[in-house]
């Protein structure tokens, strides 16, 4: 899929299957709006993630989504990507993990990541779980 010439902006190439995996996972508004600000820094970059992230790893059949954001939360946690982990939170949720699940995830980073990591990302979590609506029950 190519987005539309806009000045100063290069057309995308981006991988159908990822963006529509990337859509699923992210939201189509989050990931529109990215798309949006690509630019002649950015563009490669954003084809790049759309193909080998999304198209390429996303949509391999090994690990279902709900799996997938788990290990994905993981990492983020892990390497202090706080605004990432919000994303992906929502993106968690949007996946079929539980509130539940989510915090046992963050309470298995606090020994593998550390503590610090988990409570910087525990404070992300309250408040994106309290933005989300409840469809736990």
């Amino acid at each position: 899929m190519s987005t539309p010439d806009q000045p100063g902006r290069p057309p995308l190439d981006l991988d159908p299957d990822g963006l529509a995996v990337r859509r699923e996972v992210l939201g189509p508004a989050h990931v529109d709006a990215a798309l949006e600000r690509a630019d002649a820094t950015t563009a490669e970059f954003q084809e790049m993630i759309t193909r080998y992230a999304w198209g390429g790893i996303w949509t391999r059949p090994g690990l279902d989504r709900r799996m997938r954001s788990a290990i994905t939360l993981t990492a983020l946690v892990a390497h202090g990507h706080l605004a990432e982990l919000e994303l992906h939170l929502r993106a968690a949720l949007r996946n079929g993990l539980t509130r539940e699940e989510i915090v046992e995830v963050l309470m298995q980073t606090a020994i593998y990541c550390g503590v610090p990591a988990a409570n910087s990302a525990f404070g992300v979590a309250r408040r994106v779980l309290a933005e989300e609506p409840d469809t736990d029950s």
